[in-house]
């Protein structure tokens, strides 16, 4: 990405081999997210130039002095958070959060770039910029399989499963015989509702605009649907839960007015968890006075609060005994000529996820 507002530029660009700590990733499958979109779009600020793409998944083919995490052969499931594992944040258990990540951007965790064009450093998207053939990744951005999987499902455990999953099992934590409604039916939503379907919420309710999301999304656990297009959702969601409104609601779309809307449709005692991320500067309006008399919880979820080498084998494990249906997630395939086709995709309101697969 040369600026903002312009179609992705596919064209040869030099990489570097990896420094210490660092592995050369033959990229298997990239995910289109809407993440990547925000910043084709400017609604969220990234360094540019830039090699975008951050959900993926590849096999190691160099690793540089002193890694340890990765060897060479390994099929790995990339991370947007290589996480240092000496901040503060890492330390208590977050590494999602990782301050060291956080700081440096969209540059490797050492504050350089190991990618080059015209003369230019090229920045690396969540230090993964796998929109390409190959990437140059920290040892901690990359998990290690024990048993291989297809690469198109590898990818969605790197960004959308375990955002989505996570955040209901990690974030919020789920308790069986529950109720739930998630606003935002994509990749991300979806994930959400499987994982309300793993924590055993007896009611999951769907709400998007798009009747066709909505009906694809009962694929994936939801019990009920809500097309917010048709009549007030929170109305509609009240109203499914006998008046109380949803024990845990999710936001997955990503703008103030649903975070609002998730946070209206809660019960007393209600989580409300944002997963989704707002366009930059963007606020909600919270009634102050119903938060405290309701006990309600308004929280974020960053990554799904996961730790991507502890948590993502999980999701694979899951995935390969059935509890995750990612091979209806991914619906449609790409080449990385046809990146920009795949975002006009997505722009359309396309359902379930795609793919750029490399061979």
């Amino acid at each position: 990405m040369w600026e903002v507002g312009q179609p992705l530029d596919i064209r040869e660009v030099d990489l570097d081999e990896p420094k210490a700590g660092e592995v050369l990733v033959k990229i298997g499958s990239a995910g289109i997210c809407r993440s990547d979109r925000h910043f084709m779009h400017g609604d969220a600020p990234i360094a540019i130039p830039v090699v975008l793409g951050h959900e993926g998944a590849g096999t190691v083919v160099q690793t540089g002095p002193g890694v340890t995490l990765a060897s060479e052969g390994d099929q790995v499931i990339l991370s947007f958070v290589p996480a240092c594992g000496r901040c503060r944040s890492c330390l208590e258990g977050h590494s999602n959060l990782c301050d060291l990540h956080g700081a440096t951007g969209a540059n490797m965790l050492d504050g350089t770039t190991r990618l080059h064009a015209d003369g230019k450093d090229v920045h690396h998207m969540g230090k993964v910029a796998c929109f390409a053939e190959y990437a140059v990744i920290p040892e901690t951005g990359v998990v290690p399989l024990t048993d291989s999987i297809p690469m198109d499902k590898a990818a969605m455990i790197g960004c959308s499963v375990t955002t989505g999953v996570g955040a209901a099992i990690y974030s919020a934590e789920v308790k069986p015989g529950s109720t739930v409604a998630v606003i935002g039916c994509g990749g991300v939503g979806l994930s959400v509702i499987m994982g309300a379907a793993l924590a055993n919420a007896s009611q999951i309710i769907a709400v998007d605009i798009r009747e066709a999301q909505l009906e694809f999304a009962m694929r994936f656990g939801a019990t009920h649907t809500v097309n917010a297009a048709d009549q007030d959702p929170v109305r509609q969601v009240k109203d499914l839960t006998g008046g109380r409104g949803a024990d845990y609601t999710f936001e997955v779309f990503g703008s103030g007015d649903t975070t609002k809307a998730a946070y209206d449709m809660a019960a007393k005692r209600g989580i409300v968890t944002v997963v989704g991320i707002a366009p930059w500067g963007q606020e909600a309006s919270i009634n102050a006075v119903d938060l405290v008399r309701n006990e309600k919880t308004l929280r974020g979820s960053y990554y799904g609060s996961a730790r991507s080498r502890t948590d993502m084998p999980v999701m694979v494990d899951l995935y390969q005994s059935g509890k995750l249906n990612l091979d209806d997630l991914v619906v449609r395939h790409y080449t990385l000529d046809q990146i920009n086709e795949a975002y006009a995709d997505l722009d359309r309101g396309e359902i379930g996820r795609g793919a750029i697969m490399f061979n």
